[in-house]
């Protein structure tokens, strides 16, 4: 798969403000086959999706929903996230838009 790069690339405390993958999935994309990338990059964009983020609208993919025992959303700088109700999960976009804690 080609990259998803936008060059809009800033590391925006653990997520680029381009493409949305967070630092961790930048290093590994070279080593993942094509059908992960593809995977991933459904889930940035919503078109595989768990919910409905609260802030936007628009699908929102969490992988501890998905069955999995951690998120893409750990491997970010914490987010202050104390005006939203407790267990809210948003998308890359909203998530990165929130102050730092």
């Amino acid at each position: 798969m080609k990259t998803p790069c936008v060059a809009k690339c800033k590391n925006n405390d653990g997520i680029c403000s381009g493409c949305h993958r967070t630092m961790p999935e930048l290093a590994t994309w070279p080593a993942m086959s094509d059908s992960e990338q593809q995977q991933k990059m459904d889930e940035i964009q919503g078109q595989q999706s768990t919910h409905t983020c609260s802030q936007c609208g628009k699908p929102a993919y969490c992988e501890i929903s998905a069955g999995k025992n951690t998120c893409w959303c750990f491997e970010l700088t914490k987010r202050d996230t104390s005006g939203l109700p407790p267990g809210t999960c948003l998308c890359r976009q909203c998530l990165e838009k929130l102050p730092l804690r």
